[in-house]
């Protein structure tokens, strides 16, 4: 008696029947023993990070009770690509099953995408930063608006904007996202933040102080403010020292903080690096 699988919670519903092919006798939802060592991963594949713990603990499972859910691919002359059911592909391999259940579709490159897409969002697969590549890649690839995508994936237009703010993010800060050491909600707070090296200082202090969201957006305010009244400052002087605040930013090519009280204050010159420090201490002779 043969086994019957199913797509799982949600899938079913992205794919079209006349989609779905068999290999021999072309009848519709039929599922194929496919050789393991024909299977190729995709490189469009959203996710691209995978927890290797769960994957031994999968294997186990399937070394058990086989592969309940059928993995789907797209037939690529002798081989096959994987569109959805990477995971399972990659047990099974550890597990040393020799056959896997597919169902073999045929599909284009857009759909390819968003099927991939879909199922990692469905099962919570994808971190937010692969999450916001993926919408990325999709916009631009097959020139859709963030509504049509939103439309596509069920999810609201103001997610998927957030989602993709995130990559204007420091790379440092994004890797922090993608390791799960930060979250989604800290990132959102430090976009609030231009200086990107700044942004990167103030995730290690979330991690190092094990910040909540909201004692972020404290502390970004915070500094906000402070910015706000430094700002203040400058503007409520005299043109004599906004004269030599201008002349000094020119002089070292740096944001310069002059600040005045009672004809007693400081100067602060902003650098970004080493090499610009270096750069300063040149023009001081120093």
């Amino acid at each position: 008696m043969n086994k019957k699988f199913g797509l799982g919670k949600g899938l079913g519903a992205l794919i079209p029947e006349d989609k779905i092919q068999d290999k021999e006798t072309n009848k519709k939802d039929n599922v194929n023993l496919i050789d393991i060592n024909l299977i190729k991963a995709n490189e469009g594949q959203p996710r691209k990070s995978f927890d290797e713990e769960k994957i031994i603990q999968l294997s186990q499972s399937i070394k058990e009770h086989g592969v309940i859910q059928p993995i789907i691919l797209k037939k690529d002359n002798e081989t096959y690509t994987i569109v959805a059911g990477e995971r399972r592909w990659r047990a099974s391999k550890l597990a040393g099953i020799k056959e896997i259940p597919a169902i073999v579709m045929d599909l284009t490159d857009k759909e390819i995408l968003e099927i991939s897409l879909i199922e990692n969002i469905q099962r919570q697969d994808l971190n937010p930063i692969e999450e916001a590549i993926a919408y990325k890649k999709l916009i631009e690839d097959f020139n859709i608006t963030q509504e049509e995508l939103s439309n596509r994936i069920g999810k609201s237009r103001t997610a998927v904007t957030n989602c993709l703010r995130l990559l204007n993010l420091d790379k440092r800060v994004q890797e922090y996202l993608i390791d799960g050491v930060i979250s989604e909600g800290h990132g959102r707070v430090l976009l609030g933040v231009e200086n990107k090296d700044l942004q990167y200082e103030l995730a290690q202090g979330i991690i190092d102080e094990k910040l909540s969201v909201r004692e972020t957006e404290k502390l970004i305010k915070s500094l906000n403010v402070k910015k706000k009244d430094e700002s203040n400052k400058i503007s409520n002087q005299n043109p004599y020292y906004l004269d030599v605040k201008e002349k000094l930013e020119t002089l070292f090519g740096t944001k310069v903080l002059l600040m005045d009280k009672k004809n007693k204050g400081k100067i602060e010159i902003e650098y970004y690096s080493q090499e610009d420090l270096q750069r300063i201490l040149d023009i001081l002779k120093i």
